[in-house]
């Protein structure tokens, strides 16, 4: 056999090895095939699953079913960026575009349970300087808070407690301070004033309540005076609500006046709560007269009325826990405040949501959140269908699987229409035994004739127009004509005697 020049050989040595390798590579390629196919059949199931669960009734099931199918499409991603001829692109695209359909819930918290009591990210979008944003505040070289008063045994006493037998109230401050941390906290923090001292200030004139009141008139979550109120912008807005009762108007307020009182007491957290309590006319003519002494000087402390001189260490002591919570054995509730709006499909009150809601990711359910969150709305009062209500993103999950449609629904519907006098049953006198067959036919009683509706009312302390219009059942604007009251400030004093027009 004659001998082939090298090329040749190399030439042939080559065409005979790409037939071989052919086979080896369409067979490989078909393998790679049907891995990818086996993912995206995964990716698919996954998907149906999340989708299926989505329409489900029961929300704890729901939550449950989504997330395990959010981890399969998370393993599936994985699995195919491993796999030759897999796009991860077109896998992760199903599951960016389900996670981001899926409610994110904030209440996660470390190992310990304590989760730090600032969430930045509720916050991204207000513009803060940077000196005034809550990690300076919170770190050890920027707890300005901290150097600014007296860690002394007035405020030790104020820790014990807020710790022993007001404890649960500080529990309940926490929680409700969470849902309304986004309106309330850049008020404080553009004042350059720390968060803390408005969550002490807020647990002890309110326990971050929007609607509580007190006897002299004060109201709000941090419960201004009308007078003081106005001053900062406060009161009626036109439509008879008091913005005092808004926790973001209200907060705004209070940072204003913190600012101006502590311009003039030199700084002092301790002479500026003790004007917010007990009048900002004596804390500057103390201030003045003892030469700008500190407030826990004893001729400085004595003039002072003993309520303030029990609101000044609490109000301290509730800040100092807020921002040492681990210090002191405290695990804050966990909160799932993440702002969202819910749409009402429906006619709806806040009662009724409170009921078909119930109270998953709550211990105590959500009517305080959406009373504090939407301030202007009677609890009992039924909102029109297309309402847009303040809530969280929990509140609307729950929403639309327990409140649009099924026995939830229908159960707070039934509840909220029952009415006692329908369960009331008359009946005669009871007829002695034997006397029965002689015993005149009872005769049906006379009908009984509800009150009359008062014509008059006096006006008390605190009072707004919009308010009495809310108790009396009344039109407020039949209500402002029969007594000639002008918009938007329907002026009224203590005193006054309001004739009840449009009552009802």
């Amino acid at each position: 056999m004659p001998l082939r020049p090298l090329p040749v050989i190399a030439a042939l040595s080559f065409t005979l090895l790409a037939g071989l390798s052919a086979p080896v590579a369409q067979a490989q390629s078909r393998r790679e095939q049907a891995a990818v196919a086996v993912l995206q059949q995964r990716m698919d199931a996954a998907e149906k699953r999340y989708r299926d669960a989505m329409l489900a009734v029961d929300e704890e099931a729901a939550a449950t079913a989504t997330s395990i199918a959010l981890a399969e499409m998370k393993g599936v991603v994985d699995a195919c960026a491993k796999q030759h001829g897999c796009s991860v692109e077109t896998m992760l695209a199903t599951y960016e575009r389900l996670l981001r359909a899926t409610p994110q819930f904030d209440d996660a918290t470390a190992e310990d349970g304590n989760a730090d009591p600032i969430d930045e990210s509720d916050l991204d979008d207000v513009d803060v300087p940077d000196s005034a944003n809550a990690a300076s505040l919170l770190s050890e070289e920027g707890q300005r808070f901290v150097k600014m008063v007296q860690f002394n045994p007035a405020v030790q006493a104020g820790i014990r407690r807020w710790l022993t037998d007001m404890r649960p109230s500080l529990m309940d401050s926490y929680e409700n301070y969470r849902y309304m941390q986004h309106l309330m906290s850049p008020a404080f923090k553009q004042h350059g004033l720390p968060e803390a001292l408005l969550f002490g200030i807020m647990a002890k004139e309110s326990n971050g309540k929007v609607h509580a009141g007190s006897r002299a008139g004060a109201v709000g979550p941090l419960q201004f005076m009308p007078a003081t109120g106005r001053r900062f912008g406060l009161g009626n807005d036109g439509s008879g609500f008091d913005t005092r009762y808004d926790p973001r108007a209200s907060a705004d307020a209070a940072a204003q006046y913190l600012t101006e009182r502590m311009a003039q007491l030199n700084n002092s957290i301790e002479l500026s709560l003790a004007g917010y309590n007990g009048g900002e006319g004596r804390a500057l003519r103390v201030f003045r007269d003892t030469g700008g002494r500190s407030f826990w000087d004893a001729d400085v402390y004595n003039q002072f009325p003993a309520e303030t001189k029990d609101y000044v260490p609490m109000v301290i002591a509730a800040a100092w826990l807020f921002l040492h919570p681990k210090d002191y054995g405290i695990r804050w509730p966990r909160v799932s405040a993440r702002p969202a709006t819910v749409t009402l499909s429906q006619p709806a009150s806040l009662y009724q949501l409170t009921i078909c809601l119930g109270n998953w990711g709550s211990r105590d359910g959500y009517l305080r959140a959406l009373r504090n969150l939407n301030p202007r709305w009677e609890p009992g009062q039924t909102l029109p269908a297309g309402t847009a209500l303040n809530a969280t993103t929990r509140i609307a999950w729950l929403y639309r699987f327990n409140c649009t449609r099924g026995k939830r629904l229908d159960l707070a519907q039934q509840l909220m229409a029952s009415n006692v006098q329908s369960a009331l049953v008359r009946v005669g006198d009871p007829i002695p035994a034997g006397a029965a067959a002689t015993a005149p036919a009872p005769q049906p009683a006379a009908p009984v004739r509800a009150p009359a509706k008062p014509k008059t009312y006096k006006v008390q302390r605190g009072d707004t127009l919009g308010g009495i219009a809310r108790k009396l059942r009344c039109d407020i604007g039949e209500l402002a004509k029969a007594n000639r009251l002008k918009k938007p400030q329907y002026a009224i004093k203590p005193g006054q005697t309001l004739t009840l027009g449009g009552c009802g």
